[in-house]
């Protein structure tokens, strides 16, 4: 089955309302032909893989940002299943430290950029400078920034320059061999309240839970406004944003494998020129009159 995934592309300079986009939506696929699908991708991601690491001319970002309980980890953990640790890495951003917060916003992101050949993961990322400190402002006095003494000094031209300076970020990895895919995972307010009294029901998933993630429910509207102007403001066509139906999680899995995988496949990846037959000749000849 041929899925067209640019439905949940986000245009460049485009209007968004998240209400349009579905967070139910399947494809058609249900639990066991999406888990044989995205076994499928994951055998195809692993080989290319192999040829993105050698080639050692690009390197792959893939940011993911979601409301809490949206599949982040289950989406990493599934997708990436078969790919070899030395060539790809996580990196789970949290509140900032002091030695974080001495230094401008993109400083520690900037940090955990992925080297050439090297697939790096965002769970969770530098857009958390326009979610949670835009949803909660007075978090920006942290960052000891000249002019702002106060979270009334924060206003709309504030973020409209947070969201320019992250497009130029971006756009300057992209200029020197930086590919970046961008995946918001679209769950509903009820599949989120279904998950949180999982996690509070279910002994193995206690740990997960945090009254943060009761006080951010509280700010469901203010956050999805900010996802809103989020996805406005930084989809480009060099760095795009995907909205993924993640209300079921093996759909939203099987979406990002299967965009991943397109993103490699699109790079013409090719393995290095090998030794000439002559060096290889002379190895060989070397190898063998070795003594024993």
């Amino acid at each position: 089955m041929i899925i067209d995934y640019n439905q949940f592309k986000v245009p460049e300079d485009s209007s968004v309302s998240l209400k349009k986009y579905s967070t139910l939506e399947t494809g058609g696929f249900d639990k066991k032909s999406a888990k044989k699908e995205l076994k499928q991708s994951v055998k195809e991601l692993k080989r290319l893989q192999r040829i993105f690491y050698a080639d050692d001319r690009f390197s792959l970002l893939i940011v993911l940002q979601a409301s809490d309980t949206a599949g982040k980890d289950g989406t990493i953990r599934h997708v990436m299943s078969g790919i070899n640790p030395q060539g790809c890495r996580v990196h789970s951003f949290k509140a900032p430290s002091k030695n974080e917060l001495d230094h401008d916003y993109l400083w520690r992101h900037y940090k955990a950029l992925p080297a050439r050949g090297m697939i790096e993961i965002f769970n969770r990322s530098h857009y958390e400078n326009v979610l949670v400190t835009k949803v909660n402002p007075h978090l920006i006095l942290n960052e000891n920034l000249p002019g702002i003494d106060s979270a009334d000094d924060i206003d709309a031209a504030f973020w409209q320059n947070r969201y320019e300076q992250i497009n130029n970020f971006e756009k300057h990895l992209c200029q020197n061999g930086t590919h970046i895919l961008k995946f918001f995972l679209h769950i509903s307010k009820e599949e989120q309240k279904e998950r949180l009294l999982a996690r509070l029901d279910n002994p193995d998933k206690n740990w997960k839970f945090s009254l943060d993630d009761i006080r951010a429910r509280e700010q469901w509207d203010e956050y999805q406004t900010a996802y809103k102007e989020m996805l406005e403001k930084t989809s480009k066509e060099h760095a795009p944003w995907f909205v993924i139906p993640a209300d079921k999680k093996y759909y939203a899995r099987m979406a990002v494998g299967d965009i991943i995988l397109e993103k490699l496949k699109s790079l013409n990846l090719r393995y290095p020129q090998g030794k000439s037959d002559e060096i290889l000749s002379k190895a060989r000849e070397q190898l063998l009159n070795e003594s024993k």
